[in-house]
């Protein structure tokens, strides 16, 4: 049986191409229902009743749901920017470690990123009030940092590893500061890197909504808890209109860091090929 399946996917494309149009359309096809409702002028979740851009209108006007893209705005640009910076300084750390202490450190990082995102937000809160401090902005920005962290690292360790290690002496034999070496020859060889995790990391924050319930407090939610609270509240069509526009920025972030990705991976094959 298994021969014979894997007779079928190597075979003709015809199989193949069914079974990935079957994925994509079982993966795609609720977001595509969200976005065309989006436009819906009846507030029937099943009822077409015609195109409207009314929803998006008051999106737009909505105070609720604009205080919570302005937080949901300024805690990712805040946690993306500090999580880059301090994995870009971890990644130049890690580069000197020994074998040993380095997979001990790797090891460590990977288990944020392994860890459901209860079991994180359910973490942090417990720590935020054992340390006593009130649930807010402060301490959503310090969750979404600590989630962030670890997928920069994974960003930037890449282009650590491809780095020839002989540029930093090379540049302090030639009289620079060991400042000067890693501001002028160090961060821009990895910047593709540095680039790629600001950009996942502002769109997992923009992203996130468990461990931003835990952590946020009362009088402080993102668009992730926002959605969520008028979801429970009524059925409004301005959801859909949001949730489009969050898909849609989302999308074209990651496409931007996948289009990046593959072009750095292209470069050494194009240089070999010369």
């Amino acid at each position: 049986m298994r021969k014979g399946f894997r007779k079928a996917f190597s075979g003709g494309g015809t199989v193949r191409g069914l079974y990935m149009a079957f994925i994509f359309l079982f993966l795609y096809a609720p977001v595509v229902v969200l976005v065309v409702f989006s436009f819906n002028a009846a507030k029937s979740r099943s009822v077409w009743g015609g195109f409207t851009l009314e929803w998006y209108q008051k999106l737009f006007t909505n105070t609720e749901i604009l205080s919570s893209l302005r937080v949901t705005l300024i805690v990712a640009l805040l946690s993306s920017i500090v999580a880059t910076l301090v994995a870009t300084v971890t990644c130049i750390g890690l580069d000197g470690l020994g074998k040993r202490r380095r997979a001990f450190v790797m090891n460590l990082t990977y288990v944020p990123i392994v860890n459901p995102d209860l079991v994180t937000g359910i973490s942090l809160m417990l720590l935020f009030v054992f340390m006593q401090f009130q649930l807010g902005f402060v301490t959503l920005l310090l969750a979404h940092i600590a989630f962030n962290i670890p997928y920069a690292i994974l960003s930037i360790l890449p282009k650590m590893r491809q780095l020839d290690r002989n540029l930093y002496e090379a540049a302090l034999d030639l009289g620079a500061k060991p400042t000067q070496a890693m501001v002028r020859v160090i961060l821009p060889e990895i910047m593709p890197g540095v680039v790629t995790a600001l950009i996942l990391t502002f769109t997992l924050s923009i992203d996130d909504f468990v461990i931003s319930y835990f952590t946020s407090g009362a009088g402080v939610s993102n668009l992730a808890i926002t959605i969520y609270s008028m979801a429970r509240k009524s059925v409004n069509p301005q959801i859909n209109a949001l949730s489009a526009l969050m898909f849609v920025v989302v999308l074209a972030l990651l496409l931007i860091v996948n289009f990046r990705s593959n072009r750095e991976m292209r470069k050494p094959k194009e240089e070999k090929s010369r």
